[in-house]
């Protein structure tokens, strides 16, 4: 069970950083992909990779340092948001208001990929 949550953070991981590379170096909001469920998916594949480690090795030091570690992690995603919402202005509050931070909304009420949220500055 462990090595599929870490080998699911990998992957989470590592398709949210080909999305957001490219949204940086086009100085865009990136929306699709992973973002266009949850707003921070490379946080999630972080602590899915954390706690497929806990799982595997549940010490002490390791069962202190992951809700620190998550609690760190939110921190930084939402001061990122700030600077986003700083940089973007208005496509960016669009994106938040459609986009859950964490956990993805599955459904009715989940907008499609490349919806008109907006992407330019």
């Amino acid at each position: 069970l462990s090595n599929l949550v870490i080998a699911g953070g990998f992957i989470l991981l590592s398709a949210a950083w080909d999305v957001l590379y490219k949204a940086q170096r086009d100085h865009k909001i990136a929306i699709t992909g992973p973002y266009a469920s949850v707003r921070h998916p490379q946080y999630i594949g972080f602590i899915l990779i954390m706690l497929g480690f806990l799982l595997q090795w549940p010490t002490l030091i390791t069962l202190l340092m992951f809700p620190i570690l998550v609690f760190m992690y939110v921190q930084l995603a939402k001061w990122e948001e700030r600077e986003a919402l700083a940089q973007f202005g208005e496509a960016y509050a669009r994106y938040v208001a459609h986009t859950p931070a964490f956990w993805p909304r599955w459904g009715a009420g989940q907008p499609a990929a490349g919806s008109s949220v907006g992407t330019t500055p």
